[in-house]
């Protein structure tokens, strides 16, 4: 089965603090990316808001606990969990981590690295299966920041990430912020990220901002898109087309007119790149 982008356009995330002006007004934007896990209740403001949120607006459920890279088992709960919450918010997609947090039962709060080697692969492309077809469709996965690497890889992160696609048959959520921060810190090209990633595969590009620490950059998601990633997008762009495409704020929250300036921002781009190549064909 091949991976089918959707043309959904460019979305915020739905956050807490914007819960109010999505009750009282019509959406602003193309759609909205929450957090599973926040909404994972039977009950509550969060869900309710979602639900009617939902009625015009896209949404896409983006994941932080499948932990798809641990040894431990699949959490039975969790995915029942997950089932419960598509049935009912039906999502334009799901996603979540190419990473591991849980280790002997205990979840860790965090999104870390894998080792990059053939055994790891098949381990995560053998549990990326068996979610899909728990879930009973396609999810994709997000390559993470990272701020080490270990000895023991035998390929690089987009080698990887492109192989596990294939394998597994899910889709990729490209943040391209990630590529940006993990160039930085572990000293490789940007582009070249960007030209291993196969384009029909990317359903997704997030966006966000991040934190010079000086010795390396902090994927902090409190700021402004930088400069840098902005630049990065543009080329993202013109290897993959037109991709679905997210302002991921989750720090130091603006106010939703700010959020949505920024995502207006990357929809210019957009125009902009993708008007200039049909020029350049023509």
């Amino acid at each position: 089965m091949a991976y089918q982008r959707l043309t959904l356009g460019h979305g915020v995330g739905l956050r807490t603090k914007h819960f109010a002006q999505f009750e009282a007004e019509p959406s602003r934007v193309d759609w909205v990316e929450v957090v599973s896990e926040n909404f994972m209740a039977e009950g509550g403001r969060p869900i309710a808001v979602l639900e009617k949120v939902r009625r015009d607006t896209p949404v896409v459920l983006h994941g932080v606990s499948l932990s798809i890279g641990s040894t431990d088992p699949l959490s039975r709960r969790y995915l029942r969990d997950l089932s419960r919450l598509i049935e009912r918010i039906e999502p334009a997609m799901v996603t979540d981590h190419l990473c591991w947090g849980t280790h002997a039962g205990r979840y860790v709060h965090d999104l870390l690295p894998l080792p990059y080697t053939e055994e790891s692969l098949e381990h995560v492309a053998s549990r990326v299966r068996e979610v899909q077809d728990h879930l009973g469709r396609q999810i994709l996965l997000e390559n993470p920041s990272s701020y080490i690497a270990y000895r023991d890889s035998t390929m690089m992160e987009w080698d990887f990430l492109a192989e596990l696609a294939q394998r597994a048959d899910c889709g990729i959520l490209l943040d391209v912020n990630n590529v940006y921060v993990s160039a930085r810190n572990l000293g490789f090209d940007p582009e070249d990220y960007l030209e291993g990633i196969p384009p029909e595969r990317v359903g997704q590009i997030h966006l966000a901002g991040h934190s010079d620490r000086g010795t390396y950059l902090l994927d902090t998601h409190d700021a402004e898109v930088s400069p840098p990633v902005w630049g990065l997008y543009r080329k993202a762009l013109r290897r993959l087309g037109r991709v679905p495409t997210l302002i991921e704020w989750d720090e130091r929250i603006p106010s939703l007119g700010e959020l949505v300036a920024q995502s207006s921002v990357a929809e210019a781009i957009e125009a902009d790149e993708l008007g200039s190549a049909l020029r350049r064909a023509s």
